[in-house]
């Protein structure tokens, strides 16, 4: 006969069948290793249910909560399309020109996000931040394997982050034409100004909630199995049975002892 509250260690090894036990009744212990099926994997996520739900909520909260906090950001980008002169008694040769203006875009990437043009733009707007702070906020990457390069200028107000990425350029353009001014000149053409952005580009409250929301159900399913493993209580007869090899003859309820009346009088 058992009680249906007895306690004994369990180690938790998700596997599909089979349990394996290890007794040693001279000493009246039991060490064994318990091996879950799937239903078992099942039954102890819908018992946990509650605590994986809860650290979900938590960390959608706090995601919230974080973006909710924070100055939204704007972005304006522009197209300059990066080209060379030819002169007159030169043939073309529109092969090696693709792939020559191509490499050549790459390293005119580079030149984008340098204090030169840095500085010309602070200069031009007046603008009060450094050219190292200005630079963060500054990017530039070649599209694809174009000869197009995409600068974009992120800022809290959008209307600076539209003026700004014009104004780079502009600069740049003239920055290029003076480093180049031989007949087989590097030109640096604005092919598309910036627009006014519309919208912010960070934060993003709703791509950051639910990235929360999966990784708090993980580390909520990760907890629920500690929980499990953790726990030295069984639930029913039939779980001491199963895990003890012996079988239940009866159960010793559980009850409160209710003090007299004459002690509850005194």
């Amino acid at each position: 006969m058992h009680n249906s509250q007895l306690n004994g260690r369990r180690d938790i090894t998700p596997m599909n069948s089979g349990m394996r036990l290890d007794d040693d009744t001279s000493k009246g212990t039991y060490d064994g290793e318990l091996v879950l099926s799937q239903a078992d994997l099942v039954r102890i996520i819908r018992r946990r249910l509650w605590v994986i739900a809860l650290v979900g909520v938590v960390f959608a909260g706090l995601a919230a909560g974080f973006d909710f906090l924070q100055t939204p950001t704007y972005q304006a980008s522009i197209n300059i399309l990066i080209g060379q002169k030819q002169s007159g008694d030169t043939p073309p040769d529109l092969g090696n020109e693709v792939v020559g203006l191509q490499q050549l875009t790459a390293t005119m990437v580079e030149a984008v996000h340098t204090r030169p043009v840095a500085q010309g733009v602070i200069q031009r707007l007046d603008l009060s931040v450094s050219p190292t702070d200005f630079l963060e906020n500054l990017d530039a990457e070649q599209v694809s394997t174009t000869s197009f390069v995409e600068v974009s200028y992120a800022d809290s107000s959008p209307e600076r982050a539209e003026r700004i990425a014009n104004t780079v350029g502009e600069v740049f353009s003239d920055e290029v034409s003076k480093a180049s001014p031989s007949a087989n000149a590097i030109t640096a053409t604005v092919w598309e100004r910036a627009v006014l952005p519309d919208s912010p580009t960070a934060p993003n409250p709703l791509r950051d909630v639910l990235l929360a929301v999966a990784l708090g159900l993980m580390l909520g399913a990760g907890l629920a199995f500690l929980l499990e493993y953790l726990d030295n209580s069984w639930e029913s007869p039939d779980e001491v049975e199963r895990v003890s090899g012996v079988p239940t003859y009866g159960v010793i309820p559980v009850f409160k002892a209710h003090k007299s009346r004459k002690a509850e009088e005194s």
